[in-house]
């Protein structure tokens, strides 16, 4: 099994990509540290990871507090002995509102949950990865603000994903030669809560900007973060990684 006995802190994991993730890694032999600010969402993916083989602990919080990831990782070292991974993949999109009706306040909201808590999940994270002797760090970020198309009123998410790369490239010139691997995931549309899921306009428009017609089932996503997490990427670090049915090709 790719990750049996390693232990891998999961943000975002009460539902969408995190909670599929969740199952993935569960599925691929990983004790689990779940983060996310909703509690029984939370539990009953936690419950599940376990039916799927997997060992799991939760704790409810909020990325954007300075210590919500020390927290995770001590967390990992109580209950597993260390951290052999994270996927940092909490994040919102914000108003969809051009920038001059931008309100400060969402701004900041967005840059704070999607890159400001990425510095404080690295700033925790690396550090026990080094004393395991290494591991794999995976952000998500998106197609958004990084590929040559841009997408209309998404300038503070935009700028939050395209800050992610920089930052995975930045954590990956730091940290390889002790063993850490920083990578970034960019997906395409996926269908979740967050995606419009339930809105089947919005899904169908979102859908048919994608090449292949189609958006992304969570779990889709969920196996390319188990393929950056494991050692079938042992000599990937530092990339930003599309999975999204080649949107950016589109848009390019």
């Amino acid at each position: 099994m790719d990750l049996e006995n390693k232990t891998i802190i999961v943000t975002g994991a009460s539902s969408g990509i995190g909670a599929a993730t969740a199952v993935v890694l569960a599925r691929a032999g990983a004790n689990l540290v779940l983060g996310a600010r909703r509690r029984e969402e939370l539990s009953a993916i936690a419950k599940r990871a376990c039916e799927e083989g997997g060992r799991a602990v939760t704790l409810p919080g909020d990325v954007r507090e300075t210590g919500y990831a020390d927290a995770l990782v001590a967390l990992a070292t109580a209950e597993f002995g260390g951290l052999d991974g994270a996927f940092n993949n909490a994040g919102i999109v914000g108003d969809m509102v051009p920038m001059p009706a931008m309100l400060v306040e969402n701004w900041n909201e967005v840059i704070a949950t999607n890159l400001t808590s990425a510095f404080f999940a690295a700033k925790a994270q690396i550090p026990a990865l080094v004393e395991r002797g290494g591991g794999a760090l995976v952000f998500t970020s998106s197609f958004v603000g990084v590929s040559n198309g841009g997408l209309a009123g998404m300038g503070a998410y935009a700028a939050s994903k395209a800050g992610l790369v920089g930052l995975v490239k930045s954590l990956a010139s730091d940290h390889a030669a002790v063993g850490v691997r920083a990578n970034a995931l960019l997906p395409g549309g996926t269908v979740t809560p967050a995606g419009g899921e339930g809105d089947a306009e919005a899904l169908a428009f979102i859908a048919g900007l994608h090449p292949m017609k189609r958006m992304a089932a969570a779990s889709e996503i969920a196996e390319a973060a188990l393929f950056l997490l494991s050692e079938r990427s042992s000599f990937m670090t530092g990339a930003a990684m599309l999975v999204d049915g080649g949107i950016s090709v589109r848009l390019t």
